[in-house]
């Protein structure tokens, strides 16, 4: 299939036709944007609409050829109800906005911007950019991806399908990712080209809704065949990683491959009783816009500390519960040790949010120590030697 699309994708070239019922996909307010002198938030409308774009395209394409057996809904395709983001949730589901989401007990994993079945029933994914301004974090991204989807499908290979509207082919990320061979670049037209084919005034007609297409299906035909329980297996991490640091054998053991599917990004080992919040403070102490707190002064303004760690890199962070709001802090290694304010979390980020809010105390000094111990991110390197290189 996707040798297929990567010879006939250039075939199709996006007509008035195509970008007008991509309209569709956007939100009254999104569409007045396209035009807008707010550069930003004419980005953004731009890149919903060229999303859009692909994925009408994508419908078209998928009639002139048996090896695409279908192509998930998504956007004004998606249902008009959708279920918020509850605990225990794990699988495929819709956004409010109709965007494809993967949760794991709630929480949002990956979204999905393109999903194709072949004619084997092998799942493919695509990813639609605008800019090569964001790859930084991209190939990460794709990779984890791939595990996340091969886990829940049981698909040793998990083809992918990049499409961009500018050439990003000499960027070093792409280059490695098209090394591999079930992944594809397809290009686009500009979003300047495509957008010179709509006027300002186009955007007050009201556009179709929803579209009969014999190729479309919704994510509930395409169930995980697999049973998956993130919460079981975030545990089970989080199990392995305070055996490993209790046991002496600290941060090398938790590199090594083991038998819990690598699916997990972060595990949030729970919350610090006073004594650990006060070891915390000694050892690593914690800076909120230049401001240092100190553990009464932590107790007084949160009512709850949540220790986590990003996997693979292990990289620690701290969460701090307002006291006088419902947020978290999110608190990352600084560069003079310690941690410092990177940003909030709110009920805006559900799943995620619910998750830190059902986190108990639980974590003494001793364990708090010795986990942030193991994690070398929160620890400040020594300074070289005068006269070294």
């Amino acid at each position: 299939m996707i040798t297929w699309l990567n010879k006939n994708f250039s075939s199709l070239q996006p007509t008035r036709a195509i970008v007008m019922r991509a309209l569709r996909h956007l939100r009254p307010a999104d569409r007045k944007k396209l035009f807008s002198e707010d550069i930003p938030e004419m980005r953004t409308a731009e890149g919903r609409w060229f999303e859009a774009i692909v994925y009408e395209m994508i419908l078209d394409l998928s009639l002139k050829t048996d090896l695409i057996l279908a192509v998930v809904a998504r956007g004004a395709d998606g249902p008009s109800k959708v279920r918020r983001a509850q605990l225990g949730q794990n699988g495929l589901f819709y956004s409010n906005i109709g965007d494809i989401k993967v949760r794991g007990n709630g929480q949002d994993l990956a979204e999905v911007d393109l999903m194709l079945v072949d004619h084997t029933g092998a799942l493919t994914f695509g990813e639609i950019i605008t800019s090569p301004a964001d790859l930084k974090e991209f190939e990460a991204e794709i990779r984890y991806k791939k595990q996340l989807l091969g886990y829940l499908y049981g698909q040793p290979t998990v083809p992918f399908l990049l499409i961009s509207s500018v050439d990003i082919s000499r960027t070093a990320v792409v280059r490695r990712l098209l090394k591999e061979p079930d992944n594809i670049l397809l290009t686009t037209p500009t979003c300047e080209d495509l957008k010179s084919l709509i006027r300002p005034r186009d955007l007050k007609r009201s556009p179709p809704r929803q579209i009969r297409h014999e190729k479309l299906i919704s994510i509930q035909d395409i169930a995980p065949r697999r049973p998956f329980d993130y919460k079981e297996l975030h545990d089970e991490r989080l199990q392995s990683i305070v055996a490993a640091v209790t046991s002496q054998k600290g941060i090398e053991k938790l590199g090594t491959p083991d038998e819990i599917p690598p699916i997990v990004k972060k595990v949030l080992f729970g919350g610090l009783y006073p004594s650990a919040v006060r070891m915390l403070d000694a050892r690593y102490p914690i800076q909120i816009k230049g401001k240092t707190y100190d553990p009464d002064a932590i107790q007084k303004q949160f009512s709850k500390v949540v220790l986590a760690v990003n996997i693979p890199e292990y990289r620690p962070i701290i969460y701090l519960r307002t006291r006088d709001k419902k947020e978290y802090l999110k608190m990352v290694p600084s560069r003079e040790g310690g941690f410092k304010f990177e940003s909030r979390r709110t009920p805006h980020m559900a799943g995620f949010f619910l998750w830190l809010e059902s986190i108990r105390t639980s974590l003494g000094a001793e364990l708090t120590q010795e986990l942030l111990d193991a994690f070398p991110a929160v620890h400040v390197s020594p300074a070289p030697a005068a006269g070294g290189s």
